[in-house]
């Protein structure tokens, strides 16, 4: 009976549907971005519109005025907008449909003039310009309010992590309105940051536009069916003490003649010079608070004295982070608590190197080349090296370890902005000259803060020089991630070494390297050996032209 009840109320309800369809002709629907519903209206026989919310469509016929937004990941947007104008004719007798259309996945979106009265205008997002970006800075504007902008120009500068990249526009249009300025600061990736227009005429409709919570990048969380359970409420007591002195008695009489006080109240009563002794306390077990001392003070009518001198304010200036040192320091955190480091160090005869360096800057002054630094030979060196013994061309995964067929040699580069890593890439297939010519390009490029991604993204392995440059003696460099191996350079310096007789001794420079290793991807005895293979390239540099 019960099945048969609700088979007869379902009948019903298909019948009120075709009553409610019955005699339609048309109905316009609009598509939005985000929860997109189907809105039908009709006309009764005097021409009046009437609502009649969502209903299901059999038959559907689309005219093709398209317009979906995209985003690209570097900020540049195509359009693809879609209105679909629907014929809608009499139904087959079917169920109600109430079907919600979602299009969450678009980044960014086009918004229709609504009660709001705004034109329609696309919004633009703080693009992802590398992959460990999660905020950005905008350093300035090239465009102002009310500029047309064109497909390849550049819109603005942004200060990643890395580096600051231009963003080009994808689109045709005109600028009106910038939400964030020149300087804004840590911008999360997809937050609006400026909204264009297609009409000239729109600019000003949008010059006291603000965008709402929910147009940021992230999806605003749908709020729950069940209102949340409301803050219990904890109770707090407080005890009130009455304005006149303290006569309590103490709970318990302190032991012997030794007398209980907080750290507090003794120097409060040692600076009014008032004996412990004649006060009491009504502190746990008896001990003297600091509220003892001022009432006994009080019904003294002593003045409490004044506070002694407090030290004198450092002199100081808060430096805001940059981007590369948030995202640096971030990392270096990352790599020190998670990657099992262990170092070797060894000693470098570079007396041939010197030798070798030498007569190649000859060549290259004669030729108009770039002068080859020590660095760029321990370049050379440690990228042979990896290509010897491939085991420390790789990084650790939770599944696998990837050994990489490149050797990218990331370059340390100190800048008054932090640390920046830019890659020499194939740096074992390349010449000394090509290597030299490389690093002094890139190293300028990092002072400048005009790096882009390709020029420090892909490295498998890193050399920090602090030798040449500071003359430190010897250091232990950090594991750059996802990388298991980096090589710390020391400066050279002259040593007395035992010749070939008992009375026989000679001088020599040396210069310590030392390779920190993560364990769980080069085993020592590996790191050893690229040690060794690395040693015999700097002891005999003539190998590394072969």
């Amino acid at each position: 009976m019960a099945y048969a009840s609700h088979a007869i109320n379902h009948s019903k309800k298909l019948r009120n549907v075709s009553n409610l369809l019955r005699h339609e002709h048309a109905s316009l629907a609009r598509c939005f971005s985000n929860d997109t519903r189907f809105s039908v209206s009709k006309k009764d026989d005097a021409g009046n519109a009437r609502h009649h919310g969502l209903m299901p469509a059999e038959k559907m016929r689309f005219s093709s005025s398209t317009a979906n937004t995209t985003v690209s990941s570097f900020g540049a947007f195509k359009k693809n907008t879609s209105r679909m104008i629907m014929q809608v004719g009499n139904p087959m007798a079917a169920p109600l449909l109430s079907k919600e259309f979602s299009c969450s996945q678009v980044q960014s979106r086009r918004g229709f003039s609504s009660d709001s009265g705004l034109p329609p205008h696309q919004a633009i997002g703080m693009p992802s310009l590398s992959p460990t970006m999660t905020e950005g800075n905008i350093a300035r504007w090239l465009k102002k309010e009310g500029d047309k902008v064109s497909p390849g120009e550049v819109l603005c500068e942004v200060e990643t992590d890395k580096a600051t990249v231009e963003m080009e526009c994808m689109e045709e249009g005109f600028l009106a309105k910038i939400i964030k300025g020149d300087g804004s600061k840590e911008i999360k990736v997809g937050e609006i940051i400026a909204i264009t227009v297609e009409d000239e005429d729109d600019i000003a409709k949008f010059k006291d536009y603000s965008p709402s919570a929910s147009d940021g990048a992230d999806a605003a969380k749908e709020p729950s069916s069940t209102p949340p359970p409301p803050p219990k409420k904890e109770v707090v007591e407080e005890s009130v003490r009455s304005p006149e002195p303290k006569i309590s008695q103490p709970s318990a009489a302190p032991s012997g003649d030794r007398i209980f006080a907080s750290p507090l109240a003794r120097k409060l009563a040692q600076e009014n010079n008032v004996p412990l002794s004649s006060i009491k306390g009504t502190g746990p077990d008896g001990h003297i608070i600091k509220a003892d001392v001022e009432d006994y003070l009080a019904s003294s009518g002593k003045e409490v004295s004044a506070k002694a001198p407090k030290p004198a304010a450092l002199d100081y200036v808060d430096i805001p982070h940059s981007q590369i040192r948030k995202v640096t320091a971030s990392r270096l955190l990352f790599s020190k608590q998670t990657i099992p480091h262990y170092y070797l160090t060894v000693d470098t005869c570079v007396d041939k190197l010197i030798d070798l360096r030498s007569k190649l800057n000859s060549l290259q002054e004669a030729s108009g080349g770039k002068r080859i630094s020590v660095n760029d030979l321990v370049i050379k060196a440690a990228a042979l090296a990896l290509r010897k013994v491939p085991q420390c061309n790789s990084s650790w995964t939770d599944n696998y370890i990837r050994q990489y067929n490149n050797v990218n040699i990331n370059v340390a580069v100190q800048t008054d902005n932090g640390l920046y890593v830019p890659v020499v890439r194939d740096a074992d297939k390349k010449g000394l000259s090509k290597i030299a010519e490389e690093v002094k390009l890139l190293a300028q490029k990092a002072k400048e803060n005009s790096l882009k991604p390709e020029d420090y993204e892909g490295g498998t392995f890193t050399v920090s020089n602090l030798g040449g440059p500071f003359g430190i003696k010897q250091f232990c460099a950090i594991v750059n991630p996802p990388q298991s191996g980096i090589l710390a350079v020391g400066s050279a310096e002259k040593r007395v070494v035992p010749g070939l007789g008992p009375d026989e001794f000679k001088f020599a420079s040396f210069m310590s390297v030392t390779l920190s290793c993560d364990h769980r991807v080069i085993d020592g005895a590996v790191g050893a050996e690229w040690l060794k293979a690395f040693k015999g390239y700097i002891e005999n540099p003539e190998s590394m032209l072969l």
